[in-house]
């Protein structure tokens, strides 16, 4: 029995004792044992938390695959600098810690301040080229992005952050997480490739075109995920992808938002299969593609709301359940100390 499932098991025995039937709380035992399996303790802590938005530009935004020009990419991350986005309303409603990454926001319009409050400005480029034409990324770009990711993961826990939540912003990178999921997972695109951001039928089409002919011509030349990463990511995807590493061998709970995250880990499971240890998924998405992907990871998301906005707002809705789960472990009496009988079943 390996570290992380030696804790769970004491977890679960601990919560044996708790003053509740067996198993009473269902799948908040599920996150708090969890919990105890990733931090190697059963005094959890998941109070201090920090939502990590990566945000980057796409150059396949060019082939018309969203509802919205490249250039709302900087205009939300301005939103969010400014807290009107949802994410922030979100974040402030769960005492969410927010950091905005500009992992290679294209700012043509210089809307983006040098440094701000939360706000780490460290783009590897002014976002990817067209993969429908070129690789997304350089293996020097692509290993810069992950490193971003790590260095984020590291500093948060240097700060006394107990959990982290991964979110995105690039408009584009549901076209990007299609193409990374179906060339690690052999999926076919067409179980992928979903509206994003509300895109009509002639979009839709041009985009699972752009999809099927990137997954076509790299697969004979990419074995790794590195090289999938390289060819059709995004340097957001890219850099989340090195915070879930990081984030694992940190034994740093990690709460994963929607379609893009969720790439990203795959990208990082393919890499590391133990790295799903340390990850919860906050909510299915109504991205078509992003049930199917959670079902090949064999991980069940906490909420299912129909959410489709990205930027964190699942997982940020997601972390109270999970602050619950670590206090019903650390917090509730056991049937000694409370003076209850306990069932002689």
């Amino acid at each position: 029995m390996n570290a992380f499932a030696e804790w769970q098991a004491r977890a679960h025995s601990a919560l044996a004792e708790k003053t509740k039937p067996l198993g009473s709380l269902g799948r908040l035992e599920l996150i708090a044992a969890q919990l105890a399996g990733i931090q190697r303790t059963l005094d959890v802590r998941a109070d201090r938390g920090r939502m990590l938005v990566f945000a980057a530009s796409h150059g396949v935004a060019a082939e018309g695959v969203s509802a919205y020009p490249s250039s709302v990419t900087a205009q939300m991350v301005a939103n969010f600098l400014h807290g009107g986005a949802a994410v922030n309303v979100l974040c402030r409603l769960a005492n969410l810690d927010l950091v905005v990454v500009d992992a290679g926001v294209d700012d043509a319009r210089g809307i983006l301040p040098a440094s701000a409050p939360g706000f780490i400005r460290s783009p590897i480029a002014p976002g990817t080229a067209n993969f429908a034409h070129a690789p997304a990324m350089t293996p020097a770009q692509r290993d810069l992005a992950q490193k971003l990711g790590r260095d984020t993961v590291e500093d948060a826990q240097a700060a006394g952050i107990e959990i982290l939540s991964l979110g995105e912003m690039g408009i584009g990178n549901t076209t990007s997480a299609a193409a990374l999921c179906a060339g690690l997972l052999t999926l076919d695109p067409a179980n992928l490739v979903g509206t994003g951001t509300g895109v009509d039928d002639d979009a839709l089409e041009r985009k699972l075109n752009v999809v099927e002919q990137a997954v076509a011509r790299n697969d004979v030349s990419c074995d790794s995920a590195a090289d999938w990463l390289a060819a059709v990511g995004g340097f957001e995807i890219a850099a989340m992808a090195g915070a879930v590493e990081a984030a694992w061998e940190l034994h740093t709970p990690l709460l994963i938002d929607g379609f893009i995250a969720t790439a990203a880990v795959v990208a990082a499971w393919r890499n590391e299969p133990r790295v799903l240890e340390t990850c919860l998924f906050g909510h299915c998405s109504a991205e078509i593609g992003h049930g199917l992907v959670l079902d090949e990871l064999g991980v069940e998301p906490l909420l299912d709301l129909d959410l489709r906005l990205g930027e964190g707002s699942g997982a940020a809705l997601a972390f109270p359940l999970v602050r619950a789960a670590a206090h019903i472990l650390t917090d509730m009496a056991t049937f000694a100390e409370a003076g209850v009988d306990q069932s002689a079943n």
